[in-house]
């Protein structure tokens, strides 16, 4: 039992060091996407967010924050994630090609102005990445939460959009960041609408 407990404490000083170590990297681009994301809001645009795995869920839990409430009360926001719909995302995989499965939606459902929050831990993923690409079609804004050394998301990144890349080789540490990122997000969302 021992073993497993030390184990356990290892883990959770893993995280913080991540967590140390991207405070000071982080903190700006955090602050610079929570403000692109409410001029876009304001703007009467919304939020699309995408991901995988993990991921899709961070991406779920960001417009739930967003259409619900974070931890006051407000108005909902436009925000939804491009994950939820099984039979969208199955028809799409089947029909033409999994790779596919964000960017036929971001083209359907996006418009000029709109947000993209794309997300993935290595940068490589390829629906992700594709939907970055139809979200520059539609002349929306991408807002991206990475890890690593960024992958091909980085590359495809245009000037006006926003890259949070974690600091860590680790999914599970890249995750953990990207989940504070998302919180910190939210609550700088609401302090510039509620003040």
């Amino acid at each position: 039992m021992t073993e497993l407990t030390d184990r356990v404490k290892q883990l959770f000083n893993d995280s913080i060091q991540t967590k140390s170590q991207a405070v000071d990297l982080l903190a700006t681009p955090i602050a610079d996407a929570a403000e692109l994301i409410v001029s876009r809001m304001m703007e009467g645009c919304k939020i699309l967010s995408c991901g995988n795995g993990g991921s899709a869920a961070d991406a779920q839990h960001f417009s739930s924050e967003m259409l619900n409430r974070f931890e006051r009360e407000r108005p909902g926001l436009p925000a939804f994630a491009l994950t939820t719909d099984s039979s969208t995302i199955t028809s799409i995989a089947n029909d033409y090609d999994y790779e596919e499965v964000f960017a036929k939606q971001v083209r359907a459902l996006g418009q000029p102005g709109d947000l993209l929050l794309a997300i993935s831990t290595s940068g490589e993923s390829p629906n992700v990445n594709a939907a970055i690409e139809a979200a520059h079609e539609r002349e929306m804004y991408v807002v991206a939460l990475s890890g690593k050394d960024g992958g091909r998301l980085a590359t495809l990144l245009a000037e006006s959009d926003r890259e949070i890349r974690a600091p860590s080789e680790s999914t599970a540490r890249i995750q953990e960041v990207h989940l504070l990122t998302i919180h910190c997000l939210c609550d700088l969302i609401d302090q510039q609408l509620l003040g």
